[in-house]
């Protein structure tokens, strides 16, 4: 689908210098760059959510594994951003 978009003029060309070296067009660029974008958000309100269920008082076993759990889910997302 076309759209037009503004953008300004050093992000548009840091981006057209960049899809030159990937050997991308723009708008893939753009597309591949959103994709990305997005699936980082859902990764981070997955986060938020794990937090808000996880927030309540835990024996110490239990604050051990959720903080390893956390901080391996941290880790995975970092990776793939």
């Amino acid at each position: 689908m076309k759209t037009a978009i503004s953008i300004d003029d050093r992000l548009l060309q840091d981006a057209d210098r960049v899809a030159k070296d990937m050997g991308l067009s723009r708008s893939r660029l753009f597309s591949v760059a959103l994709r990305e974008y997005l699936r980082h958000r859902h990764a981070q309100e997955a986060i938020e959510q794990l937090n808000c269920v996880y927030a309540g008082e835990a024996d110490p076993a239990e604050q051990r594994t959720v903080k390893g759990m956390k901080a391996k889910f941290r880790s995975v997302v970092k990776e793939r951003w």
